[in-house]
């Protein structure tokens, strides 16, 4: 798979819905250092885009995964991981230069 190429540091736009929004502020324990963007951002019809570095991007997607690991609510894990799964396969699609190559 191809990936863009992206500075080191530089952030990258991901675009939630509001309940992805809903989902990450009520339901992770993610630091205000990465919702503060979330809960700032404006709408734009049904989504909102925020700006990530993929260090951040990556700290946020694992917020999610553990709350949909310890998530007894079948409907809301099946939220959480449908997010997780979204957010890992956009950051996949950039290369900052600190991805290793599997052996």
């Amino acid at each position: 798979m191809m990936r863009q190429q992206i500075e080191p540091g530089s952030a990258v736009e991901v675009c939630f819905t509001l309940r992805e929004r809903e989902l990450i502020l009520a339901h992770t324990f993610a630091g205000r250092n990465l919702t503060a963007r979330l809960r700032l951002a404006a709408v734009t019809g049904t989504q909102l885009a925020v700006h990530y570095k993929l260090d951040d991007l990556d700290e946020l997607v694992g917020y999610i995964a553990a709350e949909a690991n310890h998530c007894e609510d079948m409907a809301l894990q099946g939220e959480l991981d449908a997010l997780h799964e979204r957010l890992q396969d956009e950051m996949a699609t950039y290369d900052d230069g600190g991805w290793q190559e599997s052996f």
